[in-house]
């Protein structure tokens, strides 16, 4: 949801072409994320590069804006840079430029209410922003009775509006040298809601300024050898920075739009905020509770960081030889399974020498043992891994497991105690509803355990322990390898929870032997690819389908409903076997398809019932089931059956939601439906 991305080289010599280009691309890197609009704002002449001082003279910055893809704005931009004879050659030795990817919150998708958001005409002040500001009612009428006009729809615009007032209140009582980082201190202090903000001005050129509250946002520091332009990143930077040697800076809501760059980044902080002038990079700390300080604009202190590195690769984010990345990303099941359980499983030479290493998890095992229940906290997929996961939780560790979708949590104020576990399940790390949540679970005293495919995120900041799932870059926004990764995880966390009772031994270590031969098996189950494009060629007209399953399967029918649903725009929806005559079964007759999930577990002789009461009412079956289990699961050979390897019942979701992962994919494409950016969704939901 909503993409930031700015870019600054200094004392090194980029045409505007270049910079135009290093814009675009990033945005493309955010594409993900999910948007209906985009932007980008960059300097009207190289001149501004010698402006030593704030200076009222300056030029003001280019603001381009197009509704569309960013193809569109890319076409949009050349337009006007032709009809308007910009040279694209002219040379800036220091440049500051920002852009945006909007996904619509307040506004319909229109130029207008696209990012960069200005303060004005003179776009003195401009802004890019991921994220909600709940109070911009008030502070627009503010603004409106100070004679501000609006020319948006959007809850961002009253930001560089807001800074310029406070800009020009600050002249007007003679403060003639007021910094950019006061400006936005200020602003920041006004503001109510989630963000991340990146703002640039014209009367603070080649200076760019971020923070953030909520929503994600990280820098990237590349630096350059004086003698040569090569790229040559050298020794540990640490902040705040203050040299004078060629570097490129990026600022960005996510490591994709990055790590093509450089590997060296600094995930900035909630209440940080961090101020790129003269080649260096300085970091504040905003307290909200100190408010503004007597006698002017408030002066916080500086703060101490080091940089981190990515462990990612540039390939990780390319489609490779797929068509799609949501293609790519369900055949790499094998191995993003195999990284998720890289040195967590141990089976010794003996037998029995067989256990599960969760280092985030060690210091708390005791902890979670004595907890009184185990709650489960996400939003859509995340939910659905966990629910895949709670019989097996419940099983190994005795212990009650409930589940919470996050927002709903909040909306009842749902009790959590101190005596609770709260684990909160997300892909990005950065899910609104479920940070709400965890906020509230650490209000209510509960020890809060993070599970997410992202290190460095909020959730992975603010929990007190937890697993990185460790699935690697996931771009289509159909979540498909980190819910498998995401399921194993939790397996793994159910073993080590349990591993202090030997009335389960036998059974934990058959699920570690299942684990070793796991990716295998999802191997196998991927052949299955051709079968699952013959049978979305026959559903490509349906306007419905429903799934029915049961036990560790109820998660499979809800999951694969979800992904039919987010990808192809069908309706459809997952039912619990259980529940098919108390309402569901009024829906059944020869037209409408039903997929069945039979694979041979405990649940498996109730599924039998549930076929054979769906074929007597001329049912259009489709039927899962184990290999070997055709003949008993196909009567009378009216149904259709996919067959897929056997495995332990609590892996067998993963087993099992490959195939529907497949079907998606492939009546997506029949659909002619974009496959990786659904209508109207985004990757990361950073907003309520």
């Amino acid at each position: 949801m909503c993409g930031i991305f700015a870019y600054l080289n200094y004392n090194l010599n980029r045409e505007r072409r270049y910079i135009l280009e290093v814009l675009f691309n990033g945005l493309r890197r955010l594409e993900y994320r999910g948007y209906d609009s985009a932007g980008i704002s960059i300097d009207c002449s190289s001149s501004v590069s010698n402006v030593p001082s704030p200076s009222p003279h300056s030029p003001p910055p280019l603001l381009f804006r197009q509704e569309g893809n960013i193809e569109s704005l890319v076409k949009s931009v050349y337009q006007e840079v032709d009809a308007t004879k910009l040279n694209l050659e002219e040379t800036f030795s220091v440049h500051a430029g920002i852009a945006h990817t909007r996904w619509a919150t307040h506004g319909e998708p229109a130029p207008r209410n696209s990012h960069p958001q200005s303060s004005g005409p003179e776009n003195e002040f401009l802004v890019v922003h991921n994220g909600v500001i709940t109070n911009y009612e008030v502070l627009k009428e503010t603004l409106v009775r100070h004679g501000f006009t609006f020319d948006s729809e959007t809850d961002t615009e009253v930001i560089p509006k807001l800074a310029k007032f406070i800009f020009d209140k600050a002249n007007e009582e003679g403060d003639q040298t007021v910094a950019f980082s006061q400006v936005v201190l200020e602003v920041m202090r006004h503001l109510e809601g989630a963000y991340a903000l990146i703002f640039k001005s014209r009367h603070y050129p080649n200076e760019l300024i971020a923070c953030k509250r909520g929503s994600p946002l990280l820098l990237g520091v590349k630096e350059f050898s004086p003698e040569t332009s090569n790229g040559a990143i050298f020794g540990d930077l640490k902040f705040p920075m203050k040299d004078e040697k060629p570097k490129e800076l990026f600022l960005s809501s996510d490591v994709h739009a990055v790590v093509e760059h450089t590997k060296k980044v600094l995930m900035i902080e909630d209440g940080e905020v961090v101020h790129l002038k003269d080649g260096g990079v300085s970091i504040l700390k905003f307290d909200t509770d100190k408010g503004k300080l007597s006698g002017g604009l408030a002066r916080p202190a500086s703060v101490q960081r080091a940089l981190s590195v990515l462990q990612m690769e540039v390939e990780q984010i390319n489609k490779g030889n797929y068509e799609h990345y949501m293609q790519k990303e369900i055949h790499q099941q094998p191995e993003s399974l195999t990284t998720t359980m890289r040195g967590r499983l141990i089976r010794g030479g003996s037998c029995k020498d067989k256990t599960v290493l969760l280092g985030g998890l060690k210091e708390h095992l005791r902890t979670i043992r004595r907890s009184r229940r185990i709650v489960f906290i996400g939003c859509g997929t995340s939910y659905n891994a966990a629910l895949a996961s709670r019989p097996i939780m419940e099983e190994l560790s005795g212990i009650p497991v409930s589940m919470e979708i996050a927002s709903d949590l909040l909306d009842r104020q749902g009790p959590i105690y101190r005596e609770d576990t709260a684990v909160f399940v997300s892909q990005s790390g950065e899910t609104a509803d479920t940070l709400n949540a965890l906020q509230y679970a650490l209000e209510n005293g509960a020890l809060c355990v993070g599970i997410t495919n992202t290190v460095g995120s909020a959730i992975a900041r603010t929990t007190h322990c937890g697993i990185h799932i460790n699935a690697g870059a996931e771009i289509g926004v159909a979540s498909t390898k980190a819910y498998t990764s995401q399921i194993v995880v939790m397996v793994m966390m159910a073993l080590a929870i349990g591993s202090d009772t030997i009335s389960n031994q036998a059974r934990r270590e058959a699920i570690i032997d299942g684990l070793f031969e796991f990716p295998n098996k999802v191997r196998e189950v991927l052949k299955l690819d051709q079968e699952m494009k013959e049978l979305a060629k026959l559903l490509i007209a349906e306007q419905s389908l429903l799934m029915f399953g049961r036990g560790y399967n109820y998660a499979t029918a809800l999951e694969g409903a979800l992904k039919v649903k987010e990808v192809a725009l069908m309706h459809s929806e997952g039912i619990l076997a259980g529940e098919m005559k108390h309402g569901p079964l009024a829906l059944v007759d020869e037209n409408l398809p039903i997929i069945v999930i039979a694979t041979h577990d405990a649940c498996f002789s109730k599924q039998q019932s549930v076929i054979q009461q769906l074929h007597a009412r001329k049912g259009r079956l489709i039927v899962m089931c184990s290999k070997g289990d055709a003949a008993s699961v196909c009567l009378g050979g009216s149904s259709r059956v996919i067959e897929v390897p056997q495995v332990e019942d609590c892996l067998q979701p993963v087993i099992n939601i490959v195939p529907l992962q497949l079907l998606a994919y492939h009546l997506t494409v029949l659909r002619g439906y974009n496959v990786d950016q659904p209508r109207n969704l985004a990757k990361s939901v950073t907003t309520e």
